[in-house]
């Protein structure tokens, strides 16, 4: 029988649990973003199997500090048995079988407006909008912030049944960190969520960059008037929520997307943060978990929740999608196989790859170009240390090169058979012949906001990329006509495994 009590996990709960003796504490307070291990630790200290409903990435992430003296109570302090990272982390596992290396996993929840009413939920959101996360991605930890990076999902399943265009964005969860190091090839990790309402999620986006841009400060004031407000919209709900687990991986030498979905209906949507605990609460009462403080992520399989799914009105399935080849791969065709061993490698990219090395910047010195650099984006002059981290969606490249503290970016398409390289709103089209030497990026033309320029004005300088004492090289000159040079950066780099 479970019992509830009132409680505030920031006191001394050592008189309550002495007083009564429970088989098992379930925390499903919330928010654990602003808590700490008091309660865990008293039910060590008391010999009480423990387990909570968190979501908060350093709440979960650091329940193995208490690996120790949980052992030696003989009891199990489980962390997270909730959508994140106990679900998600079993979709995970079963979907990186028979893959050889993971590349990356795009996580998305969409919550019906129900599922988000709560002042708890509220405040844990609020914790970190517009707040410096640290991801995964490039095989390096780089800077996000809460609530940006926005991006429309569709829900989709094989029925017809479909939730489309709900807005997400970036939120904090444990699976950024444990992910990561659970599956073959570290592979990059991005979770985002958002409200079936576009409004409320577009709203919170909004908000976050006023946070971003002062540095310090924080929404959590805001945290009483979002009940309120969602309450005004509840007639309007549709009563669906949705997850998806997206990932992109290698087997028998080739890319595979995997994608697992699930829909939920009636409202069951709200049910869903709850399966994990309920199962897991079984297990610990059975004596099934063994002693030991631990996240949730690793204790559970897909097939653990198919009971619970088949009791409520949730339906779920996964696909299998064999990947077209790369994007150089795919605008030179067969001279591609031409290319050395160590370009081909570079520009073997599904989904998520790194790489690192050294680079020599020159900068021009005339005043225009000095200009249009800043305005690009170039690194300074000097000899940097490299990184260089590939992304890679929907056929599209993304490219963010770290030269020492200085990062620009790009983003590579195919388009007419060329390769097509965006800096903001400016477009370059390139041609790529390739050989036994490497290759080369002739500019065949260029725009801005989608109107053609002249050729004659284009940047001049032809990229280049071979491979020298066993690794891979590249030159870039850029220069403009009766101005001269912008920027000339060369030098190596080697993938990250």
């Amino acid at each position: 029988m479970a019992t509830a009590v009132v409680a505030d996990r920031n006191d001394d709960l050592s008189p309550l649990l002495a007083a009564h003796r429970p088989d098992l504490v379930i925390d499903a307070a919330g928010p654990f973003q602003t808590g700490d291990d008091r309660l865990p630790c008293a039910c060590i200290a008391a010999s009480i199997p423990y387990l909570d409903l968190a979501d908060a990435r350093d709440f979960v992430t650091n329940i193995h500090a208490l690996d120790a003296p949980a052992r030696d109570a003989g009891i199990p302090i489980i962390a997270g048995a909730s959508s994140v990272p106990a679900l998600s982390g079993a979709v995970a596992r079963q979907l990186a079988q028979g893959l050889s290396r993971v590349r990356r996993i795009e996580i998305a929840i969409s919550a019906s407006n129900r599922a988000t009413a709560g002042s708890s939920v509220a405040r844990a959101i609020l914790s970190y909008v517009g707040k410096p996360l640290q991801l995964w991605r490039g095989q390096n930890w780089s800077r996000t912030w809460g609530w940006q990076e926005l991006r429309r999902e569709t829900f989709r399943l094989s029925d017809g049944t479909v939730l489309r265009n709900r807005w997400l964005a970036i939120a904090d969860v444990p699976d950024h960190d444990l992910l990561p190091a659970a599956l073959p090839g570290r592979p990059a990790v991005t979770f985002r969520a958002g409200t079936e309402f576009a409004s409320q999620t577009l709203g919170l986006w909004l908000l976050s960059w006023p946070v971003r841009w002062i540095g310090h400060g924080s929404l959590l004031p805001l945290a009483p008037l979002l009940a309120p407000l969602q309450r005004l919209t509840k007639r309007f709900s549709d009563t669906r929520s949705a997850m998806a687990v997206t990932m992109i991986g290698e087997m028998d030498g080739r890319f595979v997307e995997r994608r697992w979905t699930l829909i939920a209906a009636d409202g069951d949507g709200p049910e869903i943060p709850t399966l994990a605990a309920a199962i897991l609460a079984d297990k610990i009462l059975a004596r099934e978990i063994e002693p030991g403080a631990r996240d949730a992520g690793a204790l559970l399989t897909l097939a653990d929740f198919e009971p619970l799914f088949a009791s409520l009105s949730i339906r779920h399935e996964q696909s299998q999608t064999l990947l077209p080849p790369p994007l150089y791969a795919r605008v030179a065709g067969t001279d591609f196989a031409r290319l050395p061993e160590k370009v081909r490698a570079m520009h073997d990219l599904r989904g998520d790859g790194g790489a690192e090395g050294e680079a020599e910047v020159k900068r021009g010195d005339h005043p225009l170009a000095k200009c249009v650099a800043w305005m690009m984006g170039f690194p300074p002059e000097g000899q940097h240390k490299v990184h260089v981290a590939f992304s890679e969606h929907d056929g599209v490249e993304c490219w963010t090169r770290a030269f020492g503290e200085h990062r620009f970016k790009s983003h590579l398409s195919a388009k007419g058979g060329q390769l097509t390289e965006r800096f903001g709103p400016l477009r370059f089209r390139f041609d790529l012949p390739c050989d036994e030497k490497g290759l080369t990026m002739p500019i065949k033309g260029w725009s801005a906001f989608g109107l053609p320029l002249p050729l004659a004005l284009a940047p001049q300088g032809i990229a280049r990329e071979w491979q020298e004492d066993g690794r891979f090289h590249f030159d870039v000159p850029i220069a403009l006509p009766n101005i001269g040079m912008v920027v000339h950066y060369k030098g190596w780099l080697d993938p990250l495994p």
